[in-house]
């Protein structure tokens, strides 16, 4: 994908209708056209319209990348692929939504899946991005804004590109590690655990030598997506979640990550990256 104009990157609809409407309606807004949009995976997840999720981002042509839960349940796996440590919080609450979501998808939607790509690169402003969905040689793994350099350097080398535009932790944030970036737009089907809720899309702004990243805030008829969760075979917690902005579980948070929790994200600046 050559991109001359703004690309507007989110990741994470987790089966959350109403939130997935939300940032098409901003790229609308936004003069964006939907070539211009990729998604960095997990379409299905916690909330109650697996199947409508899906149908929304294919009907309308958007990019996807193949996120854990797109691979799991497209080879109609047991679980979302996490590798959750049996009997944690996370483990049990997974295995709750993994098994509403393969009820309530279609052959269509899951073979739709199964052919994803794993990687979408990217040239904009000069730059060359991989935009994959936990990292390159893992799908499933947790790169946060606090990960090691050493382990975001490595990641971005066997990706042979300028950059990473990941997904899979759920919060959003752009990390510059020497002369490369990794840039993860957040997620918009469930809040940042920061108290808030709402969900975070980026765009991308390409300019004279340099590119500018915005990330943003969606609201989103929230109350809506919780009430539809209420009364079917989905963990609570991700309902309570919707309107509280607080995980249910912090099981994969590092301790920074965790530190943060209830405080609600600050990230109007833009951030401005060379060429």
């Amino acid at each position: 994908m050559l991109a001359t104009e703004p690309v507007l990157l989110f990741g994470g609809p987790y089966s959350n209708l109403e939130a997935t409407k939300a940032v098409l309606a901003e790229a609308r807004q936004r003069d964006i056209p939907f070539e211009n949009i990729i998604c960095t995976g997990d379409v299905v997840a916690y909330c109650a319209e697996p199947q409508e999720t899906v149908d929304l981002l294919r009907d309308n042509n958007i990019a996807v990348v193949m996120g854990n839960c797109e691979e799991q349940l497209g080879e109609g796996a047991e679980d979302c692929g996490c590798g959750f440590e049996e009997g944690t919080a996370c483990d049990l609450l997974s295995d709750q939504w993994f098994r509403f979501a393969s009820a309530h998808l279609d052959e269509a939607a899951l073979s739709w899946m199964r052919n994803l790509p794993r990687k979408i690169e990217m040239e904009i402003a000069g730059f060359k991005f991989a935009v994959i969905h936990g990292s390159v040689s893992k799908i499933a793994q947790f790169i946060f804004a606090s990960t090691d350099d050493a382990v975001l350097g490595a990641e971005i080398n066997l990706s042979g590109c300028d950059g990473i535009i990941g997904g899979h932790c759920g919060l959003p944030f752009t990390r510059q590690v020497g002369a490369k970036l990794w840039h993860n737009p957040g997620v918009i089907g469930m809040p940042a655990n920061d108290g808030t809720p709402r969900g975070w899309y980026s765009v991308l702004t390409p300019g004279d030598n340099m590119l500018e990243i915005h990330h943003v805030a969606l609201s989103y008829d929230h109350q809506s997506a919780a009430q539809k969760m209420q009364g079917k075979a989905l963990p609570p917690g991700y309902a309570d979640c919707l309107e509280s902005g607080l995980w249910p579980s912090l099981d994969v948070l590092p301790d920074i990550e965790r530190s943060a929790t209830g405080h609600a994200l600050e990230l109007s600046q833009p951030v401005i990256f060379p060429r």
